[in-house]
């Protein structure tokens, strides 16, 4: 039996979360990004196996969305840090 199925998630750095994630990939999967959208495609023919690769999927996934919100939130914080120095020298 054949098993496939894709998951789709929305981003704002999705094309820096679907790098990362892609260098996990088995050959079972493929991941990509298309406007603003990670895509992950999986097949298989075990349901074992498709569920373990998943939830792997799912785990790493969500770690990558928390490294990106939590540079995102420090590259403001630079960007802020460098305005009040700025505003400090004048």
């Amino acid at each position: 039996m054949k098993i496939s199925g894709t998951i789709r998630s929305t981003h704002p750095g999705a094309d820096y979360i679907a790098g990362a994630l892609s260098v996990d990939n088995l050959r079972s999967m493929q991941t990509s990004a298309e406007n603003g959208t990670v895509i992950c495609e999986v097949r298989g023919t075990k349901l074992r196996s498709i569920t373990a690769s998943v939830d792997d999927y799912l785990m790493n996934l969500a770690i990558a969305e928390e490294i990106c919100t939590y540079i995102s939130s420090k590259e403001g914080q630079v960007h802020r840090d460098i305005q009040e120095i700025s505003l400090k020298d004048l």
